[in-house]
């Protein structure tokens, strides 16, 4: 899970403004790092990037809202074989 960690890290630090360290378990949506576009970026790189599907209906600050929600919502849909070839 580390790997996946690092890569949303990056991303974040990429594509948001992130003012300050961003502990893993910080709130992207109540500390402004991202809005309601950004979250959408954000369900893109999952997709594009890390190759997991994102149904409308994850799309929940509990699957989304930290760098460790994230990872961990990564790593479930790849054990559920909810994963895909990257592209």
């Amino acid at each position: 899970m580390g790997d996946t960690i690092a890569a949303v890290r990056s991303f974040i630090h990429q594509n948001f403004f992130v003012s300050g360290e961003l502990g893993d378990e910080d709130s992207l949506l109540d500390g402004g790092v991202v809005d309601s576009t950004g979250v959408l970026e954000l369900v893109d790189f999952l997709e594009s990037k890390l190759g997991v599907k994102v149904l409308d209906e994850e799309i929940l600050p509990e699957n989304l809202d930290s760098v460790a929600r994230i990872a961990s919502f990564v790593e479930r849909k790849r054990g559920a074989g909810g994963s895909r070839a990257a592209g």
